[in-house]
């Protein structure tokens, strides 16, 4: 963004000139603000900034002396816009002889005011461009202010013609999409012009703007690609096919519909980047708005009982069950339309419902960091062929983790798993609470259990607790209700009943027998 310093000595002015413009949007940000001349002169000095917009008429030092002394010492290239309540040729002739590039008259309009911004920030934006670059972007950055659909209709005639377009009648915006795969080299955008220069004859005169790293916009007249047989449709997927061969990479090409003006360009654009929303919906390749605009697109989540099943075939290394289950969640996103950011936020649900189970296991930060950058890695320009194999990828890595960490947990812990359950039996437990306890998959867990000693889990911890309860009855004399409570049972009735399923006899009953014997 451009740096602007604001200054004037009524504070009211300068707040006001906060509010009604919208500075980030221009492309422009407020650096500082300043009281008078003086105080900017040092601010300039300290700040650096690209544009001051400055009143005239200021205690210390005013404006135009304040504009005379920034000339005259040439130390940087600042532009000044003056704002001033005076209609006053000679201030404004003044104003002029020292490179001003405008004379606004208070009160402010702010919509004057705005348009004034946005040309400005579109000539310090090319000017900034070809500083740097050493090489004049013109066409790319008419073509960027273009698309924010921006500018008045006055502006249409020297735009064109500044394109090389001012004779042509209809133009389609059109985005470019080159795949790219991780550790590949990003295409720039002189590779890309240079390839389209190679494959039309007008390559060098088609405006060409980097949307994206990656993505490519492309101002195309529609008196030149929709002659010939199969029309627009046609010429518009030679032209993609041609750029691959070209370039040497797989590549989408989103089309808008055709304006008819320039300044309607926007609209093109806008359908353009719309009919990318549907990269995942559609097959590879061109896709048009004019085909699409009336197909519906899935713009949330995924199902979480999808992602509850992965999560659980993973911790069972159900290695056949994950692999069905990517497939089948590709499958849905391509079948049920979803869009880019629903696909991305499924899959990233997925990585954190899998991290969860990691991290419960006290898995190590850099396994963790690391399948975190195999899902967050930059995917914007991939298929979802692409986009499959490295989740699956992710998936296999996560699988085999957690087994080396269930490995790691089991190695002896069975034993200490049976010794915990023979000392916390009175409390509150089950299967699943243990094998939370333990880091371990529930599922697994009982089997373990029942292969180590020849019992399930359940019938293990059901008869340790009649056993202590029988006991109690034994050699105490507390009620019933109390022993159920004192063995884990919450519920008395549970308890009586479960007794008499393993006993014959109820707890009462069992308690009476041994008085009559004494």
């Amino acid at each position: 963004m451009f740096k602007i310093l604001l200054v004037d000595d009524e504070v009211f002015v300068r707040k006001g000139l906060l509010e009604i413009i919208p500075w980030e949007s221009l492309n422009f940000s407020i650096a500082g603000e300043a009281n008078n001349g003086a105080e900017a002169l040092d601010m300039i000095r300290q700040l650096k900034p690209d544009l001051v917009i400055t009143d005239i008429r200021m205690p210390i030092l005013d404006g135009l002396e304040l504009i005379s002394t920034v000339a005259e010492n040439n130390a940087q290239d600042v532009v000044f816009i003056v704002i001033s309540g005076f209609n006053d040729f000679k201030y404004a002739q003044q104003a002029l002889r020292y490179g001003v590039h405008d004379y606004i008259l208070k009160p402010i309009d702010d919509e004057e005011m705005t348009a004034t911004l946005r040309k400005l920030s579109y000539t310090m934006g090319r000017k900034r461009i070809t500083t740097l670059t050493n090489v004049d972007h013109t066409a790319s950055v008419i073509l960027e202010t273009l698309v924010q659909g921006k500018l008045p209709d006055t502006e249409a005639e020297p735009l064109a013609a500044a394109l090389g377009m001012e004779q042509k009648h209809g133009f389609l915006y059109c985005l470019a999409e080159v795949y790219s795969g991780q550790g590949d080299q990003q295409l720039t955008l002189k590779q890309f012009q240079s390839g389209l220069q190679f494959i039309e004859e007008d390559g060098n005169r088609i405006p060409v703007f980097e949307q994206q790293q990656g993505s490519f916009g492309m101002l195309l007249c529609t008196e030149a690609v929709t002659g010939g047989a199969g029309g627009l449709a046609n010429r518009l997927e030679c032209l993609r096919s041609a750029l691959e061969d070209r370039l040497g990479c797989r590549l989408n090409l989103y089309a808008g519909d055709p304006a008819q003006a320039l300044m309607d360009v926007h609209r093109s654009y806008a359908e353009a980047n719309e009919a990318a929303r549907h990269k995942y919906a559609e097959p590879a390749g061109l896709i048009m708005y004019s085909l699409i605009k009336d197909r519906p697109l899935y713009v949330f989540d995924m199902s979480p009982a999808v992602i509850s099943k992965l999560i659980v075939q993973l911790e069972e290394g159900d290695r056949c069950g994950y692999l069905d289950t990517v497939e089948s969640i590709f499958q849905l996103f391509h079948k049920q339309r979803f869009t880019p950011h629903a696909v991305s936020g499924s899959l990233a649900r997925c990585m954190t419902g899998i991290i969860a189970v990691i991290k419960e296991m006290d898995g190590s930060e850099e396994q963790i960091l690391r399948l975190k950058g195999l899902t967050e890695r930059e995917h914007v320009n991939w298929s979802l062929q692409m986009l499959k194999e490295n989740f699956t990828l992710a998936v296999q890595e996560a699988t085999d983790y957690i087994a080396l960490l269930r490995k790691e947990h089991s190695a002896g812990g069975i034993v200490f798993i049976k010794r915990y359950i023979d000392t916390h039996y009175s409390e509150n437990i089950n299967l699943k609470s243990i094998a939370a306890q333990f880091y371990m998959n529930a599922v697994y867990l009982g089997r373990l259990f029942r292969k180590t000693y020849g019992v399930y889990f359940n019938d293990y911890l059901l008869e340790l607790r009649i056993q202590e309860a029988k006991k109690l009855l034994r050699k105490s004399d507390f009620r019933i209700y109390e022993i159920a409570g004192k063995v884990g049972f919450q519920s008395v009735d549970y308890f009586v009943t479960q007794f008499e399923k393993l006993e014959q006899v109820s707890p009462t009953e069992y308690r009476n027998i041994l008085i009559e014997k004494e």
